[in-house]
């Protein structure tokens, strides 16, 4: 029930500002990097940079999650938003990338706070007829960060400076804060519980290793190694422990009972596996652009535009109908179109048109729209207002973790093919020779510029574009295992519908 002193159209504004600055900070990051390496030096560090944000965030969001339900979501909300804003500050202050590290850090435990309170928030605060309508249109800006990040960042570091990355938060986390801090009234009563602290110990130790495993594994570390194997193993030991705790203790930060819940473990099903389906295309459509094609980094980025309208328009027509049709009759049919378009990738090679690959990102932006404001409603659903904080906050940590597990996994297929491709190809030795010194072809980064491009023969030119090329499309065959899984567990939602439960 909406207290009567709550603007919701105030409380909505800073919510979605809020989602906007966390789910698009690690976006933003990532097109500057180049730039904040050369200045602040570190190659070799320079991963902890997204790492340690990712970490903070992940491990911070079913924690957060539990809290809000346990002690109110508005303290928590701006907790997160001065947090992310200090950690905005000192990274446009950091002098190493060991200290940038840190301060991402800090911005990570805000995030980890924003982004599932935020849609607890509104399913609090927002009468059962407008959740639908609200809910597809946080769906859309959380979609859209992913795409619009990197153009931004471009932006401000090839016109500004690479700080205002961060300082660009600054404002945006002030009104978001004023708006909510001034403009929102809890109506909901909640009691204070017993904080589940071994809970919390294991579950972020468990997190913090698989996350540095799957960030440090193949790049500063093989995969064989005695520190990835031990990552990972800490990992397992930590994720028993936490299960065993969670199962024993009162009040459990995830408690495994909520999965009893047919809508709700099917929705945290397809936020993985979709999640997964979804990053691949916006990681590697841009690199196939650039480097197959010959486009210029801008024109990569332009490229995920259509993806980014696909997913707003889904999300939007999804918020209208939620409350008319079944969360089943949403989900089967555009995440069909998510498949269809994984399906349709896999067709593309060195010949192909711009104009078709932006038709199959439309159809990858309509298929994973739907996804952002349906499965946070739905996960929501049918739990009381102690319990929403934590089932929210899990459906965003699910997703993000199969984000971060499918690029890895998608970005190994992706090396191994490449190299297995360029080994056939300079077979005999003579191309080889011609690739000037320093440049890693199972790296598709390597090519990327035009400056390395001019700088390769032709003809060896060609036969890299065609590995590089060969090597994406079969990463797109893989991809669409994720997708038709998360097709097949909509089939199993139920027949529920969004209505007035409070």
């Amino acid at each position: 029930m909406i207290a009567p002193r709550n603007n919701v159209g105030v409380v909505v504004s800073g919510l979605l500002l809020g989602i906007l600055m966390a789910s698009m900070d690690n976006t933003i990051v990532t097109t500057a990097m180049g730039t904040i390496v050369g200045e602040l030096s570190g190659m070799d560090k320079f991963v902890w940079v997204t790492s340690a944000y990712m970490v903070a965030e992940m491990a911070g969001m079913p924690i957060f999650g539990k809290l809000s339900d346990m002690y109110g979501r508005k303290r928590f909300f701006i907790f997160g938003l001065l947090m992310f804003m200090l950690g905005s500050i000192l990274c446009g202050t950091a002098h190493s990338i060991v200290e940038l590290s840190i301060y991402r850090a800090i911005q990570g435990i805000g995030g980890g706070a924003l982004i599932p309170i935020a849609f607890t928030i509104m399913f609090d605060a927002v009468p059962a007829e407008s959740r639908g309508k609200l809910g597809g249109l946080f769906g859309a800006v959380f979609g859209m960060s992913s795409i619009f990040g990197p153009l931004l960042g471009a932006y401000i570091t090839d016109y500004i400076k690479w700080e205002w990355i961060f300082y660009i938060n600054l404002p945006l986390g002030l009104i978001a804060f004023i708006m909510i801090a001034f403009f929102y009234k809890e109506s909901v009563q909640h009691t204070k519980q017993r904080i589940d602290w071994g809970g919390a110990v294991a579950f972020v130790g468990s997190v913090v290793c698989l996350m540095f495993a799957l960030e440090l594994g193949g790049k500063q570390y093989t995969w064989d190694s005695g520190f990835i194997i031990s990552l990972f193993a800490g990992f397992a030991a930590l994720l028993v422990a936490f299960i065993f705790i969670e199962r024993t203790v009162q009040e459990p930060i995830i408690s495994f009972g909520m999965f009893r819940k047919r809508l709700y473990w099917t929705s945290n099903v397809i936020s993985i596996f979709s999640g997964a389906a979804f990053i691949t295309a916006s990681v590697y459509i841009p690199i196939f652009i650039q480097g197959v094609l010959g486009g210029k980094a801008t024109n990569s980025g332009l490229v995920l535009l259509p993806m980014m309208l696909g997913s707003v328009v889904s999300s939007t027509i999804s918020g209208f109908l939620i409350t008319k049709t079944t969360f089943r009759l949403l989900m089967v049919p555009t995440l069909a179109l998510l498949a269809i378009g994984n399906i349709l990738l896999t067709t593309l090679g060195i010949e192909s048109h711009k104009f078709m690959i932006i038709i199959f990102m439309i159809l990858i932006g309509l298929g994973i729209g739907t996804s952002f404001s349906v499965l946070s409603n739905a996960a929501i659903f049918s739990f009381s207002p102690r319990e929403r904080g934590a089932a929210s906050a899990t459906l965003n940590f699910l997703r993000s973790l199969g984000m971060t597990i499918g690029i890895t996994v998608f970005g190994i297929i992706q090396s191994h093919s490449m190299n297995n491709k360029l080994t056939a190809l300079f077979s005999g030795g003579g191309g080889q020779s011609q690739i000037p010194a320093g440049i890693d072809l199972s790296d598709p980064s390597a090519i990327l510029s035009s400056e390395t491009r001019d700088a390769i023969p032709q003809q060896v030119l060609e036969k890299i574009t065609s590995a590089l090329s060969s090597s994406i499309s079969h990463t797109f065959a893989w991809a669409i295992i994720p997708s038709v899984l998360a097709l097949v567990f909509s089939f199993f939602m139920g027949r529920e519908k969004l209505t007035k439960l409070e």
